[in-house]
């Protein structure tokens, strides 16, 4: 039941984009795709960094547990760690910006 509440949501957020650009420009063309690639793009960026920031810190946890004394060490990498993974969302979103902002003026 999770799963498929978070597939609704995914989708839900992926077509918003597409349907807000489906008008069509001065010149009869259809920027549908420019919605669904910004949607993708930022979606499919949040959900593998928030994938990848999960495994992360569970095994950072689990290592600082087993190891206390290792602690400093584990957090200096865990913080560049998350850093690394979080820039990929942000480049997603970059990406996304692109694609909605390129589209020329409609009407």
């Amino acid at each position: 039941m999770k799963l498929a509440k978070i597939l609704l949501w995914s989708a839900l957020f992926t077509l918003l984009p597409m349907a807000a650009f489906a008008a069509e420009g001065g010149s009869g063309e259809s920027y549908w795709g420019y919605g669904l690639g910004a949607g993708l793009a930022v979606g499919l960026a949040a959900l593998g960094c928030g994938i990848g920031q999960g495994l992360t810190a569970g095994n950072t946890t689990a290592g600082i547990a087993r190891n206390p004394g290792a602690a400093g060490s584990m957090f200096t990498n865990f913080i560049l760690g998350m850093v690394l993974i979080e820039s990929i969302a942000i480049y997603g979103l970059v990406v996304g910006l692109l694609l909605v902002f390129r589209i020329p003026a409609l009407g």
